[in-house]
């Protein structure tokens, strides 16, 4: 045989009205809570992201300044070298006048 099941009162009637009202407002914050949640994950997941992308163009800015440093320091060689070769040529130009200009033609 089968129980009756009891007939709710007014009351616990009137009671159900709020409560489920509040388990409506629960699951809503819960849904804004995980959404949120989800954003924050979503702008970490990019920090670091943009964090490593940081971390290459710092490593990458460190080489090209080494490199840049390397080409700056032959270049003041090489100018030394042309001003040492141009110096050699004016000596050797001068000479070359002053033996021409001692054995007249």
């Amino acid at each position: 045989m089968q129980r009756a099941q009891p007939v709710p009162s007014r009351t616990q009637a009137a009671e159900a009205i709020p409560i489920e009202a509040a388990i409506k407002r629960l699951q809503l914050a819960l849904d804004t809570l995980e959404t949120a949640l989800e954003r924050r994950l979503g702008v970490e997941r990019r920090q670091v992201g943009l964090a490593e992308q940081v971390d290459a163009l710092t490593s990458d800015r460190a080489q090209l300044a080494a490199e840049l440093d390397n080409a700056t320091a032959r270049a003041r060689r090489l100018e030394i070298a042309n001003r040492d070769v141009a110096q050699r040529l004016d000596a050797a130009i001068e000479t070359v006048r002053s033996v021409i200009a001692a054995h007249p033609r």
